[in-house]
C-alpha cells in the first residue's frame, strides 16, 4: 500500500457524537499535507457506544480507534500514520494486537451488515468490489429461472426479519404464481422501533445491497415496479438511497432490459412516509403508498394477489431483502449452516437500555440471549443486575432474567409471549420498575393506533389508564385481572398486528412480576423506587452534612434546616419531583 488510508464513522450515530467534526478536522490535515494518507468516509459498524470512530489501514492491516475527538485525532496521526506506531489505549480492534473491544467483531457472524462500515456507501464501485450486483449478474448469466431461485429461498430457509416470520420462498412464490403483466416489491423500511435503528443502519450504510435484494425479488415474481417505503425522519437514508438508485441505473442494474435481459424491466422509487408506527403492516403501508390514510385493511385478499394498485405485490422488510443477495452468490446450504433447524441464518439485534455496549450486533440464531447481553453487550452497565430484557419492539414482551438461557429463535421466544419484531433488545436492570415499563410502550402503541379497530383504539386507552393509576399509588384490588381482560379482548379482536401485539408488555410483565403489580397495588410501593408518585423522600441523619444543595433546589421548599446541621423534608409540602436526590453529592436522599 502507497499510502495508508483513514476512514471515518458517518452514520447518524457517528454524526450525532461528533464524527462531522472529526472528519473536518481530517479533511484540514489532509489538505496540508496530502501526501500522507488518503481520506475515506463510511457508516455506522455498529459499535455506536464508541463513536466517533476512525479507522487505519495500512500495510499491517486495520486498526479502528474508539471515542476520537479533534485532539485525539491529531494524536492518532502523529503517532500511527508518521511514526508509524497504533496508540493502543484508543484502539478498539485491530488485526494485529488485541483492541480492547476485540471480541464485539470478531464473534459476530455478519451477513445483513457485512458491508456496513466496510465501504463508502455512497460509492457503487466500493459496492461492486465487494461482490455487488454479482447475483444478479449470476441469475441472467446462467439464465436461472424464477422458480429455481424460489427453490434457492426455501431451502435456505430465510424467514421474513420484519417480525412475522413467514417463508421468504414461500412469499415470493404467491407473488410469482399470479399471472398479472403487472407487479410490484415493496421494501418496508419503516418500522418504529428500536429496531428501525437497524434498518436505519443499513439503509445508510449498504443501500445497494437492498436494490440488488428488491431486483432479485423483481426477477423472480416478474414485477416491474419498486418502492422503497422509509420514514421521512432518516434523511441520511433517503438521500443515500436515492443516490444508489442514480448510480444502478447509469450502470444497467435499473431500468429497462436489465444488464442486457430483453424484458426484464424494473424500477425504484423512495416513498417517504411520515413515521406512523402502523404503517409496518403491509396493508396500511400500501395504503400510505397510494395516498391514502395508513390504515389496515381486512385479508384476504393478501398482497401477494392484490396489493399495491390492486395489483400483486411483494413485500419484505430491509434486513430481509439485504439477505437476499448473499444466499443467491452463496448458496442456501451455506446460509443454512447458521442457526437453527426452524430459524436459519443470522439475526441482527439493536441492543439498548441498561447495557455497555450499546449498538447493533449481528448474530446466528440459537445463541442464547444471556450471551448476546453479557458477552457481546458486555453486561449491565454501572455494576446493575439483569433483571429484563423486552424483545421485540413497542409491541414485544419483557423476558426475565430467569430465562436468560432461552435462545434466539422464532418459536422459542415466542413461546415466552415476546416476539422477534425487527430486532429491538431494551435491557433492564433492577432499578426499572415492570409497572412501568408496560405503561411506557403501552403509550406508545396506544398513540400509534390508527383508531379503526373499537379495541384496539379504546380498548388500549383503558389499559393505558389502568396503568397510569397503579403507577400513581391509586391502584384497586382486580386492576391485575381488568388488564389481562382487556388485553384478550385487544389481541383477539384487533385487524392488524399493531392491536394483536399491543397487550404483550403488560401480559408478560404480569406473568413474570406480578409480585411487583401488587406491590403497587396492595403496598402502595414500588419496589424498583422508580415511581415517584409511591416514593417518600427522608434525609438521612448519618450522611447529611448541611450543605443545604436540596433545600437551595426544593421547588416548594419543603426542605429545612441551617447550614452544617441536618435538614428535614416536611412531607406535606414534598410534591416527590426528586430534585433533592439528584443534587446531592453525599447520598444523604433515602428512597423509601
Amino acid at each position: 500500500m502507497s499510502k495508508p488510508k483513514i476512514i471515518v464513522g458517518l452514520g447518524s450515530c457517528g454524526v450525532a457524537a461528533g464524527a462531522g467534526k472529526v472528519y473536518s478536522r481530517l479533511l484540514e490535515i489532509h489538505e496540508s499535507d496530502p501526501g500522507l494518507f488518503e481520506t475515506g468516509k463510511t457508516s455506522c459498524i455498529g459499535m455506536c457506544y464508541r463513536e466517533p470512530l476512525v479507522e487505519i489501514t495500512d500495510d499491517k492491516g486495520k486498526c479502528l480507534y474508539g471515542d476520537v475527538d479533534d485532539k485525539k485525532l491529531e494524536e492518532i496521526i502523529e503517532s500511527h500514520i508518521k511514526n508509524g506506531q497504533a496508540i493502543e489505549k484508543y484502539a478498539v480492534y485491530s488485526e494485529t494486537f488485541s483492541g480492547e473491544e476485540q471480541y464485539f467483531i470478531d464473534k459476530q457472524d455478519k451477513i445483513v451488515l457485512r458491508n456496513c462500515g466496510m465501504m463508502d456507501p455512497e460509492s457503487i464501485e466500493e459496492y461492486e468490489g465487494r461482490d455487488g450486483y454479482e447475483s444478479i449478474k449470476k441469475l441472467i448469466n446462467e439464465n436461472i429461472s424464477g422458480d429455481q431461485v424460489i427453490e434457492t429461498m426455501l431451502a435456505s430457509g430465510l424467514r421474513g426479519r420484519g417480525g412475522g416470520g413467514f417463508p421468504t420462498g414461500l412469499k415470493w412464490k404467491f407473488a410469482r404464481g399470479n399471472k398479472s403483466d403487472e407487479k410490484y416489491v415493496i421494501c418496508n423500511a419503516d418500522e418504529g422501533d428500536p429496531g428501525a435503528f437497524m434498518d436505519r443502519s443499513v439503509l445508510e450504510g449498504d443501500p445497494h445491497s437492498i436494490l440488488e435484494g428488491m431486483i432479485i425479488a423483481a426477477y423472480t415474481i416478474n414485477a416491474t415496479g419498486g418502492v422503497i417505503y422509509c420514514r421521512a425522519e432518516y434523511p441520511l437514508a433517503v438521500k443515500r438511497l436515492n443516490l444508489a438508485i442514480s448510480q444502478a441505473h447509469e450502470k444497467g442494474y435499473l431500468g429497462k432490459n436489465i444488464l442486457g435481459k430483453e424484458g426484464f424491466n424494473f424500477d425504484i422509487y423512495v416513498k417517504e412516509g411520515a413515521g406512523a408506527f402502523v404503517c409496518g403492516e403491509e396493508t396500511a403501508l400500501i395504503g400510505s403508498i397510494e395516498g391514502k390514510r395508513g390504515m389496515p385493511d381486512k385479508r384476504p385478499p393478501f398482497p401477494a394477489e392484490s396489493g399495491l394498485w390492486n395489483k400483486p405485490t411483494n413485500i419484505n422488510n430491509v434486513e430481509t431483502f439485504a439477505n437476499v443477495p448473499w444466499i443467491i452468490l452463496n448458496g442456501a446450504e451455506a446460509y443454512a449452516k447458521h442457526g437453527t433447524e426452524k430459524s436459519k441464518g443470522t439475526k441482527v439485534f439493536a441492543l439498548a437500555g441498561k447495557i455497555k455496549n450499546s449498538g447493533l450486533v449481528e448474530v446466528p440464531m440459537g445463541i442464547t440471549i444471556n450471551d448476546i447481553i453479557f458477552k457481546l453487550g458486555g453486561g449491565i452497565k454501572d455494576g446493575g443486575t439483569f433483571k429484563a430484557v423486552q424483545l421485540g419492539g413497542p409491541s414485544g414482551g419483557c423476558i426475565p432474567a430467569s430465562l436468560g438461557t432461552t435462545i434466539v429463535d422464532y418459536d422459542s421466544v415466542n413461546a415466552t409471549g415476546a416476539i422477534m419484531g425487527s430486532g429491538g433488545m431494551v435491557v433492564m436492570d433492577e432499578t426499572t420498575c415492570m409497572v412501568d415499563v408496560a405503561k411506557f410502550f403501552l403509550n406508545f402503541t396506544q398513540e400509534e393506533s390508527c383508531g379503526k379497530c373499537t379495541f384496539c383504539r379504546i380498548g388500549t386507552k383503558r389499559m393505558l389508564e389502568i396503568l397510569e393509576r397503579i403507577t400513581e399509588g391509586k391502584g384497586e384490588e382486580g386492576d391485575i385481572e381488568k388488564l389481562i381482560e382487556l388485553a384478550d379482548q385487544i389481541k383477539n379482536s384487533s385487524l392488524c398486528g399493531l392491536g394483536q401485539t399491543a397487550p404483550n408488555p403488560v401480559l408478560t410483565t404480569i406473568k413474570y412480576f406480578r409480585s411487583e403489580y401488587e406491590a403497587h397495588i396492595k403496598d402502595k410501593k414500588c419496589p424498583a423506587k422508580a415511581c415517584n408518585a409511591l416514593l417518600t423522600y427522608t434525609v438521612n441523619e448519618e450522611t447529611c452534612i448541611g450543605c443545604t444543595a436540596c433545600a437551595r433546589v426544593c421547588p416548594t421548599k419543603a426542605i429545612s434546616g441551617k447550614v452544617k446541621e441536618m435538614h428535614f423534608i416536611d412531607q406535606e409540602g414534598c410534591i416527590k419531583c426528586g430534585a433533592c436526590f439528584d443534587v446531592c453529592k453525599f447520598k444523604a436522599i433515602d428512597l423509601n
